[in-house]
């Protein structure tokens, strides 16, 4: 084993380790949790050897980055999730490429991705990203426009709806950040009730607050730093 193989399994373990504790906090398993890991911006070596430890889920946000590294990973069974801000004209290629997208934020890249996935063709699933801070620099529907999308989104016969997504203001007092996960979470309980519409996936949580997204009802994370250590 390499010694890059070597620290993503270590770290991996750690990680484990947190999932399960933060897990036993919120009355669930760490078995419910999907852990994502976020390879965006480290080579296809590092994907192996994340993937040869037991990860299966992989997030990229560059549709030309993750072409660059697929060649070298087409091999391995995993799921690729886009998880970055997706551009229209991006979104044949993402739907070709992807198994998810995490991130839809608009009913007109939803039609998109449904016209693409209608060519592949395949049924997509796909996250709303809902945009919880002020921040302009993060993507994500308005709280007030997710109704609407989310309906918008149901009604699209190659799109499966699977739940939401969020990424919360950064901060190093995660009690800051704990009413952003609960806030997600209490929008997807009323979105399903709302649409009569199941919405499993609650994608909330990185590697500095992802326990406490956990004990606020995530049902996926998405670590990148912790698995892989800092990005070059």
């Amino acid at each position: 084993m390499t010694t890059r193989a070597s620290t993503i399994a270590a770290n991996l373990q750690r990680v484990r380790e947190r999932i399960a504790r933060a897990a036993a906090r919120a009355g669930g398993r760490a078995e419910e949790i999907t852990l994502v890991a976020v390879s965006k911006t480290f080579p296809a070596e590092a994907v192996r050897a994340a993937y040869e430890a037991g990860l299966r889920h992989f997030g990229e946000n560059r549709v030309q980055e993750f072409e660059a590294k697929q060649a070298a990973l087409a091999d391995l069974a995993a799921t690729w999730h886009f998880i970055g801000r997706l551009q229209s004209n991006k979104a044949r290629r993402a739907a070709h490429l992807f198994g998810r997208v995490d991130s839809v934020d608009s009913l007109s890249l939803a039609q998109k991705l449904d016209a693409a996935a209608a060519a592949e063709p395949k049924r997509l699933p796909v996250l709303i990203e809902v945009h919880l801070g002020a921040e302009e620099t993060k993507g994500g529907t308005a709280e007030a426009d997710l109704p609407a999308l989310a309906k918008g989104v149901v009604a699209l016969p190659h799109l499966e709806l699977l739940g939401l997504m969020a990424i919360p203001p950064y901060s190093d007092d995660l009690a800051r950040v704990r009413p952003y996960f609960r806030k997600l979470r209490e929008l997807r309980d009323t979105l399903s009730s709302r649409l009569e519409w199941p919405l499993p996936v609650l994608s909330m949580g990185m590697s500095h607050d992802f326990e406490v997204a956990i004990e606020e009802g995530a049902t996926e994370i998405r670590i990148g730093t912790a698995l892989f250590g800092e990005r070059p």
